[in-house]
This record gives structure tokens, sequence and C-alpha cells, in this order.
């Protein structure tokens, strides 16, 4: 069975690899055990430091992406423009290989997401995304210099706001908008960066390397990579 990237830290609340709270998650896993017992199988732990100023929030865990390798946004198409453009801003360093043991690693920023465990048909329930809310709520707290979210896709948005208690209607998703929470960091809106919204066009590598710069932008202090460097340096 693979082993996650790390677990989340000591003392932070996070589900246990049996964690019961979804009984139709838990069984999901349990059919993946069953069927793939060399996969990881189990809630996909956080990647990257506690302290870092940038959290990017997913949906849940893909099935052959990180339910099997163990680490989020690893094994499937996913993965493959979140890491590109995290290592364009110098948000990550090495070379992603779609493995946990790749040695790919981030720096600035921590990946996780609203569900920690993989969904039937890559779909959470809302019942599902209330009963992960609280370590999603934990992590934020936990997270001492956090000044930027970024939310990849609706669902996530709209689990970060239950988490800081705040009327989803007052806060819209919309691609590429920014909301200014009282007290809290600042959050960003992306579509997912699902193989779905990229093939189809609803998403291109432009638009999501747009949000990320705009994000990172206004947070201020947040490591960029030699490209966006050069194109500050250019005046562009």
């Amino acid at each position: 069975m693979p082993e996650a990237a790390g677990p989340d830290a000591p003392g932070l609340d996070a589900p246990g690899r049996d964690c019961a709270l979804c009984p139709r998650l838990a069984a999901f896993r349990a059919a993946n055990r069953a069927a793939h017992a060399d996969w990881f199988n189990a809630p996909v732990p956080s990647f990257g430091a506690l302290d870092a100023p940038l959290l990017v929030v997913g949906l849940a865990p893909g099935l052959r992406g990180a339910n099997r390798t163990g680490r989020p946004f690893t094994g499937d198409f996913a993965g493959e423009l979140l890491y590109a453009t995290l290592l364009r801003f110098g948000l990550a360093h090495g070379e992603y290989r779609a493995r946990a043991d790749d040695g790919f690693a981030l720096s600035g920023c921590r990946v996780t997401n609203a569900a920690r465990c993989v969904p039937p048909q890559n779909k959470p329930l809302p019942a599902e995304l209330r009963a992960c809310g609280g370590f999603l709520s934990a992590e934020m707290a936990a997270m001492p210099r956090l000044r930027g979210v970024l939310a990849l896709g609706g669902l996530a948005h709209q689990a970060v706001l239950r988490t800081w208690g705040q009327p989803v209607a007052r806060f819209p998703f919309a691609h590429g908008a920014v909301h200014r929470v009282p007290g809290r960091p600042v959050l960003a809106d992306s579509y997912h960066v699902s193989r779905l919204n990229t093939n189809t066009g609803r998403l291109t590598e432009a638009m999501f390397v747009a949000v990320v710069e705009a994000l990172l932008g206004l947070v201020g202090g947040a490591p960029l990579g030699a490209a966006a460097l050069d194109r500050a340096g250019r005046g562009s």
C-alpha cells in the first residue's frame, strides 16, 4: 500500500485511517481496499507545511489519483495543471511525477480537500462535506501565517465559507472572483482543475495561472517563480 506524502501535523484534528463519520464513504473505502489492496484507500492527509501562507482547497480525492497514491491531486490529470502552476510561481520545487514518493515538495503553499475520502462518482454528499468541515476548520485555524485560500470549484468554495460561519449566498462562487470576508484570509475562486473542465475549455491554463497570480498579488509575500519575476521585470 502506498504511503502518504506525510501525515498531518501531530495534534491537528484530522480523520484517522478508519474514520467512520460518513458510512457511505467508509463502505466505499472498504470496497476499494478489497479490490485494490496496494492502494492508499484512506482519508488523504493534506500536503505542505502548516506555516504556509496559501491554502488550496479541492473537492475530494480522485479514485485513481489521491485515493491510490495518498497525496492530494497526485496520480490523475488534475494534479498536472495544479502543480505545474505552483512550480511556475515558486510555490513548489522538484519534479512532479504523479507519485507520492517523487520528491516533489511545496513551499509557501498547502493543499487539501474539502472531503478527505474518495466519494463514489467523485461526488461527495452535502452531509459528507459537513462531516469533514471540522477538519478543514481545524486545519485553517492551525495555519498561523495563512493569508489566502484558493477554492477549486463551487463546492470547495462553499465548504470554506461554511467553516467560517458565512452564508454562501453572500459570497457567490465565480471563476476569478475574490472575496474579502471580515477577519478571514482572502478567498479566491477558480474552476476545478479537472480533465473535464480543461478538455471542454471551461478552464484554460492561462485562466488558472491568472487566478493564482492575482491571489498572490493580493496576499503579498508569497514567493514568485522565474517566469513571473521575468514578466514583472519587463513590466508585463
